[in-house]
Order: structure tokens, then sequence, then C-alpha cells
């Protein structure tokens, strides 16, 4: 197949989601409660999530069935188009051969609706009329103020205050999706008022917002609370995105060498490559998945496995993570999904197998890449993607070095018309690098005081 544009057709939205533990050598250590530090239940997840989700967080099963009503949703936007990046090849002047899924076709731009949609669901399916949730750049809160708008309910967003403040646009489409959008921190939490006692001038961090979106549903019983990545069930909605890549890739004659997405808390690299290390844990391949991280926060590349919490203010439970310490602030770099402090359960676990690898880029690279993109195939793509696309295009001038042509697929996440402000900065020279130095990383994991893993 010579063509540029690999298309599927409604049928070929996935009819399950694929749950990689099923496959997983080495399962995920359980989570622990918060005070006692003993193991918990799936009766520890009530107080947020409904019954249909926590089965799904705690499930050993291969292959979960996706509901028909979001499937159907689905299709508004399903199957999405996979590229050969003919143009970037030659830009590059590279052997290999670059393919990228292009997430951002869905409503809300970004590869977040594929879980929105399938929690507003399962909220709907309960009852639950109000679900808070928190947001770093606004995929998120965007998706989730579609998702719950589709279903009738009441969408309550904390978003990080510096993206607040940089993606105002974020925010009015959560508005016009009839979600209240508030910065984080913010006065309407106990969590958020001590913050802007101690640093009125928070820029906030995806921690701090969890925090209060957590306070309030615990506090309040007509609410629960959605979350837009690093969870078990997050990260199985998204594997809709590597199953219909497999299909696509076997429609071109190809099966990837090496696969790249960005990586704030796993949701969209864990939907891409999920369904191929199947390939790799069952059936003998060998295709190595990358995850990319900002050097401004590189719990992957330069963080401690161990216990820690998924909030700032310690009300979650305990989980299994590679981390920077809950308490850590990031750097108020663009791309705000990926300003996460810790990395999802299911991620960890393959990283500390050695059953995945990672790299950091700084954000200028990043921005240096997004742009290299965008002349070569005309998307501009969202700041956190560029993180993905830099280290594709490192493997790429790898793959021109070694005179080897190796087949790389990118999970574009989404696009950056929303984003355009980090672009104005980068084009102005108004970005600067940020790479934390040893001395940071101690001091940040040194703050962690949550039980340490045997091993």
């Amino acid at each position: 197949m010579n063509e540029t544009k690999i298309l599927l057709s409604e049928r070929d939205i996935p009819q399950h989601w694929y749950n990689i533990v099923a496959d997983m050598p080495n399962k995920p250590l359980p989570p622990l409660h918060p005070a006692t530090h003993e193991p918990i239940g799936p009766d520890a997840l009530a107080p947020l999530f409904p019954a249909g989700l926590i089965a799904q967080e705690v499930s050993g099963e291969r292959w979960i069935e996706i509901p028909d009503e979001v499937r159907d949703i689905y299709a508004l936007w399903r199957p999405t188009p996979m590229f050969r990046a003919h143009r970037l090849e030659k830009a590059l002047d590279t052997p290999a051969k670059i393919f990228y899924k292009y997430e951002g076709v869905s409503p809300a731009g970004s590869h977040k609706p594929n879980t929105a949609v399938a929690q507003a669901w399962y909220n709907k399916e309960e009852g639950v009329t109000r679900i808070t949730t928190e947001t770093g750049a606004g995929q998120w809160g965007s998706a989730l103020a579609f998702a719950c708008q589709l279903f009738g309910i009441k969408c309550e967003v904390y978003m990080v205050r510096i993206s607040y403040d940089q993606k105002p646009y974020r925010k009015l489409m959560m508005n016009t999706w009839k979600a209240d959008v508030f910065p984080s921190p913010s006065d309407r939490t106990e969590t958020g008022r001590k913050i802007l006692a101690e640093n009125p001038d928070s820029p906030g961090s995806l921690g701090i917002a969890i925090s209060e979106a957590v306070e309030v549903a615990a506090k309040n019983e007509d609410a629960r609370y959605a979350l837009g990545s690093v969870l078990n069930h997050v990260l199985l909605h998204q594997t809709v995105i590597g199953q219909e890549a497999l299909t696509q890739m076997e429609m071109a004659g190809e099966f990837p060498d090496i696969i790249v997405a960005p990586f704030g808390g796993g949701s969209n690299f864990a939907g891409i490559a999920f369904p191929f290390l199947h390939h790799n844990l069952t059936k003998g391949r060998s295709v190595r998945a990358i995850a990319a991280e900002p050097t401004a926060c590189p719990k992957l590349t330069r963080g401690v496995f161990r216990y820690d919490f998924g909030d700032t203010a310690g009300m979650t439970p305990l989980l299994p993570m590679y981390t920077l310490g809950h308490d850590f602030v990031p750097a108020a770099i663009h791309a705000g999904g990926l300003r996460y402090h810790g990395a999802g359960v299911l991620v960890s676990q393959l990283l500390k197998d050695k059953l995945i690898e990672a790299q950091a880029v700084d954000q200028i690279d990043s921005f240096e890449a997004g742009v290299t993109f965008a002349r070569a195939e005309g998307i501009i793509p969202a700041p956190e993607a560029n993180h993905g696309i830099a280290v594709a295009l490192r493997e790429a001038e790898i793959a021109k070095e070694e005179g080897v042509s190796k087949t790389i697929l990118i999970n574009l996440c989404g696009h950056g018309n929303f984003d355009m402000a980090s672009y104005e900065a980068y084009f102005a020279g108004k970005l600067g690098r940020l790479s934390l130095s040893q001395d940071d990383i101690n001091t940040a994991v040194g703050k962690i005081n949550t039980p340490e893993i045997a091993g």
C-alpha cells in the first residue's frame, strides 16, 4: 500500500478493550490504604468510582467488552486515521519508515474522549449526576465535559493554574459543553486554601488539582470522581488506539520496530503500545515501546519505584509507581498534560521489568521537533505530542546513521490548535531549557515518606 493515509471503516472500531494485566509476567502490586498501609480491596474505591469501573480496575481478564452505546459514540470520530509520514521522512533524509496514528480528530481534539465517554457511561448507569475531575493542559477536562454533556451529567473541573492562564480557549471549550472550570489551587477546597496560604502564586500541579477534585467528590454523596490517566481502567479504555493501529499497520504491510508516545500518567502511551506489547508477550515479537517524558518532570528516567500517593494532599490510595514524590511541583512548561509527578501502575511495572523504555526530552527540543513535523505533515501537534515526535526523530536519525530501515509508529495524541501561545513563546525565544540537577532529584524523592518496595 503506497497511500499516505490509511483509513478504516466504522465496523473496524474494536469491540473489546485489551487488558495487559492478563499477559504481564509480574502482576502489579496491590494499592495500599493511605493510613494503615495495608492492601485495599475494591470496596475502598466505591466512594469515588462506579462499580463498573472498579471491576475493570481490578480485572485480570484479557478482553473486556465495550458497551454498545459507548461504541456508538466512538463512531463520531473513530476509527481514527493513520498516516505514512512520507514528507517527514524526506525532510529528515532517513531510511526509517514513519507512521503516525492521529487522535486529534476527536471532538475534543485529543485521545482523551476514548476514556471520558466510557467513564461517563458507567457513571450514568449508576445514576450519578455530578462528576469532578482535574485537568492539566485541558485536553482531559474538555473530553470529560463533552462526555458528561452527552449523558446529562454535571461536570466540575479543577484546572492547573498555569494552564488555566496559558490556555483560555480550553476553558471555553469546557464551558461550551456546560462544565464549571476552576483554577487550581482554588479557594473552594481545604487543600486549595492550604496551598494558597503557603504560596499565593502557586502555578499548581496535577497532583494538587487531583486532591481538590477528590476532596469534593469524597465530601458530596451526589458526586463521583473521574481521572484522565494513571489508573488501570483509564489505560484499558485507550487500547482502542493500538488495536486500530494493528489493523492499519497490517493494511500497510508493516509492523513497527519502535512505538513512541508522550508520557504524562500513561494513558496515550498505553493506548497505542499495549496492544502491540500483547504481541511481544504472547507471540514472540520484539517491538520497542518508548515513553517520551519532559526533562522537567522525569519520573520514569530519574524517579524512584515505590509506593506513593496519586495526589498532593495524600487522600488517594498508595500506588506502586515510578515517582518524583507527590509534593513535587514541576516547572511551568507548556506541555501541561505531562506535568504529573508519578506514572501509572501498569506502565511502572512494565518499565521495572524492562519490557518498555523511557526517554526524556527538553521543551526546546520538543518544540523544534513539533515545528519540523508541522512543516512536513501539516498538522500542528499539541506540546505534549511534540515530546513523542522528538524521540521518534531521534530514532530516525539513529536509523540514518546506522543505514538501517526501521519502522517507527508515533501516537500523535492531539492537535495544538489551542496551544498557539506556546508556539508563540517558542518562536519568540522565550522558552528556556529545563533540566533537573541530581540535587533537585534527590531533594524531591527525599521528601517521600511512603512505603518502600522490596527489591
